[in-house]
């Protein structure tokens, strides 16, 4: 994985944990989850980019 690409997953999940912070502080219920999502993505990029890595051993 180059490291641009972690770096905008980390962005991307930064991203995602201060929508849902916000989302608890201003009891918004959409964007806590919107938070979570973009998190969650996130996460699954990351892995499918470890993988690549793997199989490209």
């Amino acid at each position: 994985m180059s490291a641009g690409d972690k770096m905008k997953h980390t962005a991307e999940k930064v991203g995602g944990k201060v929508k849902e912070g916000v989302g608890k502080v201003t009891d918004n219920e959409d964007l806590e989850r919107e938070g979570q999502a973009d998190q969650a993505k996130a996460n699954l990029k990351k892995a499918g980019d470890d993988l690549k890595d793997v199989v490209d051993e």
